[in-house]
């Protein structure tokens, strides 16, 4: 099954500076894990954010060619009206969510694919949209 792998597990990946926390390797591992099996999802939203705000266009260039091993899911419709609709679900439960991460969310959810993010905020989008989280091993349960 294919995982949609968010930014914030690519971020880390990404890093290059000072030593990593165990919980952080195990997220690395984890996304090399699935890279390797080739069950990686990207959205182009999620393209965007990470390479959005790089400093030099070495490193733009650089980043973007890596990135062109993972092909976008062709988003629709369906997956705006969804992300828009769990966005109205979780703001009336008093849960705060960025359009991009609900987004995330309906994309997971309409495709069926776990979601791998070492962001908290998806625990609680999880408590309110039929959305399912994929776990690294060795990383710490929110």
């Amino acid at each position: 099954m294919r995982v949609v792998v968010d930014t914030s597990i690519w971020s880390l990946a990404l890093r290059r500076s000072g030593a990593l926390a165990e919980e952080d390797r195990s997220f690395i591992d984890e996304l090399s894990g699935l890279i390797d099996d080739v069950r990686v999802a990207m959205i182009g939203p999620i393209r965007q954010e990470l390479l959005s705000g790089i400093p030099s266009q070495a490193q733009f260039a650089a980043l973007k060619e890596k990135l062109q091993a993972f092909e976008d899911l062709p988003l629709g419709r369906d997956d705006y009206e969804r992300a828009a609709g769990f966005y109205n679900i979780c703001r009336r439960r008093g849960v705060q969510g960025s359009q991009t991460d609900l987004l995330i969310c309906a994309v997971g959810a309409g495709m069926g694919m776990p979601i791998f993010t070492s962001d908290k905020d998806f625990v609680l989008y999880a408590q309110h949209l039929p959305i399912a989280l994929h776990r690294a091993a060795g990383a710490a349960d929110a």
